[in-house]
């Protein structure tokens, strides 16, 4: 039997790493590896890329699996125990050793669906709670291959949620698709599976749950402070720019991101201010900078 990689080796984390690191890992890795974004003899590498990820993060987020795996390495999650004192899981799901046993195929008819083979209550279950605090997919049945679309959305509809129209099977559907959805997610809507693509936005750019923008500050503003209005996906709002503000200054809005998705709560914005030097100055304002110039400033 081949030897397994070794489940931080595979996120890219170390033994260390806090839940937080690795769920962030887990998300990089999955949205990297994941099938759809591969074609051709790639594809079956990235299947099996994506299954051990999946696998890693099985065990790495829940702190007993950790625990075990970091005792027993992956003697802890297969049957008939390991050589250092037994499964420490045995028995615990029909006598068939390890409960942990996880399980991939693929079937021609859902296009290699990773998802397709489990049955999920919640149609808005999609990557890191594939294997996180929901239903236990463990022992779940086997489901029906069922079709796969995929919907390309604005990325404010992305931010705000968004209600669409699609044909499925030669029908016309209403969705909804939850505000704070994420590119690439993957939304089971029982009987067809939908993938999110999200266009870029020309003003905002998108870090998981956090908004950055740059904005234009003049250079008198920057020197003797003021306020200024700025852009958020909630609209725009007035900050106070503070005297003697330097270029790329980082301003940080609480809770003024995007909405979680699983919990509540918004992610920040991070604004970045860029000042603007004139480039041509009046008589009087050379004078001025002129004067500046021989004080160091």
């Amino acid at each position: 039997m081949a030897t397994k990689s070794d489940y931080y080796d595979i996120l890219g984390v170390s033994k260390s790493a806090s839940a937080d690191e690795i769920k962030k890992a887990y998300r990089k890795q999955a949205l990297e590896w994941h099938p759809d974004k591969h074609a051709g003899s790639d594809k079956e590498a990235a299947e099996k890329r994506f299954k051990e990820i999946n696998e890693a993060y099985q065990i790495l987020s829940d702190k007993e699996k950790k625990s075990a795996y970091d005792q027993f390495g992956h003697d802890a999650f297969t049957p008939g125990g390991s050589a250092r004192g037994g499964n420490p899981f045995a028995g615990g799901f029909g006598g068939q050793g390890g409960p942990f046993t996880y399980t991939y195929s693929t079937s021609g008819g859902d296009g290699g669906n990773p998802f397709g083979n489990f049955d999920f209550g919640d149609p808005f279950d999609i990557f890191e709670s594939f294997f996180g605090g929901g239903g236990n997919p463990f022992g779940a049945r086997q489901r029906r291959s069922i079709p796969r679309y995929s919907i390309k959305i604005d990325f404010m509809e992305a931010v705000k949620g968004v209600e669409k129209t699609v044909n499925v099977e030669g029908g016309k559907r209403t969705i909804k698709i939850p505000a704070g959805i994420y590119e690439g997610a993957r939304i089971s809507f029982g009987d067809f599976t939908l993938s999110v693509n999200i266009k870029p936005d020309n003003l905002f750019e998108r870090n998981e749950d956090d908004i950055y923008v740059n904005v234009i500050v003049p250079y008198s503003l920057a020197a003797f402070g003021g306020e200024i209005e700025v852009p958020t996906v909630d609209g725009a709002v007035k900050i106070r720019v503070r005297a003697g503000t330097q270029p790329g200054t980082t301003i940080r809005l609480r809770e003024k991101g995007v909405n979680h998705l699983h919990g509540r709560g918004k992610g920040d914005e991070y604004v970045k201010l860029n000042i603007l030097v004139p480039e041509k100055l009046s008589r009087e304002q050379r004078r001025v900078v002129e004067g500046m110039r021989e004080e160091g400033l």
